[in-house]
């Protein structure tokens, strides 16, 4: 294998290395850090990477062409950040080459998410009841929640499947919720409104988000932290703002 071949071949996975992690909701300094420690690994100690929530500029050396990657697409499987973390280690510590590693790679790029959408329902189902007594609900609420809470999630993953606009979806998905505990108290089942409401929303509140926005801020990633924040931001108002509209069916 010839130095340039080697060279495109260690661009190319660290760059997928990088989207990987990016795409599963890593934080920005951790996709740089890694991409660094693989190329470094692979013998180029010159390589610079400078990443963002929505792509990753990426170079072996400061005289040679730079490469980009676009990330259009971003959800949360911190499982493929730790695979990832993982094969970068196997790298490091040489038990890896990097035709395996690409493999392993790809692999994990493939790999559809650890969970069905059946699963993830009950499991924010069961996050929506016990945050709900958490927020001092009582216990008639705890079924109600679970419900808005399923119904909210579900919701939200299946209008971002036809809308892009992920906001979009989760102020539909908000606006479900509010109205499933809308009729719950109407029927007579469950005590409080608002601590079912609150806790059905936890589910698709940006936790993940935030943590990773301060986080790059605090490593001094000042244009992805805020960002993050931004976005952040932006999906709090539409949830607020879904519920907002429920509750004006009153």
């Amino acid at each position: 294998m010839n130095a340039n071949t080697e060279s495109i071949n260690i661009i190319r996975v660290c760059l997928l290395a990088g989207k990987i992690m990016l795409q599963s909701g890593a934080e920005t300094h951790r996709v740089e850090d890694t991409m660094q420690r693989m190329a470094g690994s692979f013998g180029i100690d010159t390589s610079q990477s400078y990443v963002t929530p929505t792509g990753i500029i990426f170079s072996i050396d400061g005289t040679e062409p730079t490469n980009f990657l676009r990330i259009s697409e971003r959800s949360t499987d911190l499982h493929k950040v730790a695979v990832v973390n993982n094969i970068s280690r196997k790298i490091s510590s040489g038990v890896l080459s990097i035709t395996e590693a690409e493999e392993k790679l790809q692999q994990v790029e493939g790999n559809s998410p650890t969970y069905s959408l059946f699963f993830q329902a009950v499991a924010a189902a069961l996050v929506s009841g016990c945050f709900a007594i958490m927020f001092k609900g009582s216990w008639p609420d705890f079924v109600p929640a679970m419900a808005a809470g399923a119904a909210g999630f579900i919701a939200m993953v299946r209008f971002h499947e036809w809308v892009e606009i992920r906001f979009f979806a989760e102020f539909l998905a908000s606006l479900i919720i509010g109205l499933v505990s809308i009729l719950f108290i109407q029927v007579g089942i469950g005590a409080e409104m608002d601590k079912i409401i609150i806790g059905a929303v936890m589910p698709l509140v940006p936790g993940l988000l935030i943590t990773n926005a301060v986080r790059d801020l605090m490593a001094g990633h000042l244009v992805a932290g805020l960002s993050k924040g931004a976005e952040a931001l932006l999906t709090a108002f539409a949830i607020g703002a879904g519920i907002a509209a429920g509750i004006s069916f009153l």
